[in-house]
């Protein structure tokens, strides 16, 4: 499984400033890491892992791996890889997982992963499926060294609401530990994808008063 040490030597290898935190506490999801550091939630990042059914044009050996260590099966159906794969002409039995970048206790809308991946539905990852395809622990997802089969959306307002040199937080696979760098760096490195929000639903019209009737 990946850890601190992996991504500490890969950032040593690309030459990326950061820095390794010993937690004062473990996690059991990024989701504390705020409470962890005494931080704001936007300054600590969460990856959230989703399954999805459909066609990823990036989908590779990674994916192709993680089929064969589920038994040549999809992951949601049990039916074999290349059954579904032939009965609907390559598109409906693909699976693949994507990761989402928001702020701790963040959760993106489903429509809008979906949308974003070109997938026919997702849905939460299951943890066993997380561990295996990402080699990282579920739950404590870095949004580094990912499968390239593996697509990485990222919350607009997160992307754009952050200096490029603030230092911001992300998981290591590890629960003891967090990952400091420039959110310039990390966002060049993952090269993850600013993901379109749905647009906020239109406040209704207020009433209009009523004209008030004279008695008979």
């Amino acid at each position: 499984m990946k850890d601190a040490l992996a991504i500490h030597r890969a950032l040593l290898e690309w030459e990326t400033v950061h820095e390794i935190v010993r937690l004062p506490v473990a996690m059991t999801t990024a989701d504390e890491l705020p409470k962890a550091l005494g931080l704001p939630a936007e300054r600590c990042l969460v990856t959230r892992v989703y399954a999805c059914d459909g066609v990823h044009p990036r989908e590779g050996a990674h994916a192709r791996e993680a089929h064969a260590r589920e038994g040549g099966r999809t992951w949601e159906s049990g039916r074999t890889w290349e059954a579904g794969h032939a009965r609907d002409g390559g598109r409906r039995g693909r699976r693949f997982l994507a990761g989402v970048i928001v702020p701790a206790g963040g959760r993106p809308p489903a429509e809008a992963v979906r949308r974003a991946v070109g997938a026919r539905a997702v849905r939460p990852a299951h943890p066993d499926l997380v561990n295996a395809v990402t080699e990282y622990a579920a739950g404590l997802v870095c949004p580094l060294l990912l499968p390239d089969s593996m697509p990485l959306l990222i919350d607009p307002l997160l992307a754009g609401g952050l200096d490029t040199d603030d230092v911001v937080y992300t998981a290591t696979g590890e629960a003891s530990t967090a990952l400091g760098i420039r959110g310039g760096s990390l966002y060049a490195l993952c090269h993850a994808k600013p993901m379109d929000l749905p647009p906020a639903a239109p406040l209704p019209s207020p009433a209009e008063p009523q004209t008030a009737r004279s008695g008979a």
